[in-house]
């Protein structure tokens, strides 16, 4: 489907759209890719978090030329804080909270680059945040002040974020936020992926150094938490099943 963000966005916006089974209403959850853009992998987590019950949507950040044109400007606007990016991002939101057959309760769900989004995005009108393996904001305290619940997912063997988890729970606990963060000893980054992502010549590279791929069972227990924490702050009594369908 195509979003219009509106002034500020990415025009013609592209997005993948889960839709649970059954009759709604559904509460929403955006759902932000990784640093790879919205590949097989990012297409599986949206077609999982619609058979939750959960009607989901993932904007395609790189919409404007594709991951070698756009990460570079979406990253720097992670580090800002603004820009283009977060429009997408809000523009998603926003449709959600409309769409016929919508609660109108909406979380945010990001990966590595969008774990980044999820975090900045958790005071900006969401119910509900999940950040995963997120690199944190450059003033956390600011950044997150205000922000809805947040549950988070480490890996303790993430060279790139050591020590992240502790200082994420240490912000929330000390602004307040209702929390859920752990750190999983054995696991690298996009451990909640259950296959290598990236382009093939650079898979080894990334297992070796950067510990980089699936851990199914660090996977699963992050994932009972998310739905777990999720269900709490976004689903009432007699939601709809665990079945759903994703389209472009």
């Amino acid at each position: 489907m195509v979003l219009d963000p509106g002034p500020g966005g990415t025009p013609g916006l592209r997005a993948l759209l889960g839709t649970p089974a059954g009759e709604g209403p559904w509460p929403g959850v955006v759902v932000v890719h990784e640093a790879f853009g919205v590949d097989d992998v990012m297409r599986r987590q949206v077609a999982r978090m619609a058979s939750a019950g959960y009607l989901t949507l993932m904007p395609d950040l790189f919409t404007a030329g594709g991951a070698r044109r756009c990460l570079v400007s979406t990253m720097r606007a992670v580090a800002a804080g603004h820009g283009r990016p977060f429009v997408d991002v809000e523009a998603a939101r926003a449709w959600l909270a409309a769409a016929p057959g919508s609660t109108g309760r909406t979380g945010v769900l990001g990966f590595c680059m969008g774990g980044g989004f999820a975090l900045l995005t958790a005071s900006r009108g969401f119910d509900v945040a999940s950040a995963n393996y997120a690199r944190l904001p450059e003033d956390p305290e600011r950044a997150l002040a205000g922000a809805c619940p947040v549950v988070a997912s480490y890996g303790g063997a993430d060279p790139a974020l050591r020590g992240s988890a502790a200082r994420l729970e240490e912000v929330l606990q000390r602004l307040g936020v209702e929390h859920d963060v752990r750190e999983y000893p054995g696991a690298g980054h996009s451990f909640l992926n259950d296959a290598m992502v990236g382009p093939r010549p650079l898979r080894p590279l990334l297992r070796r150094v950067l510990h980089v791929g699936p851990d199914p069972e660090a996977a699963a227990d992050a994932w009972r938490r998310i739905e777990d924490f999720f269900a709490a702050h976004l689903r009432g009594d007699g939601a709809p099943g665990r079945d759903g369908r994703a389209e472009g």
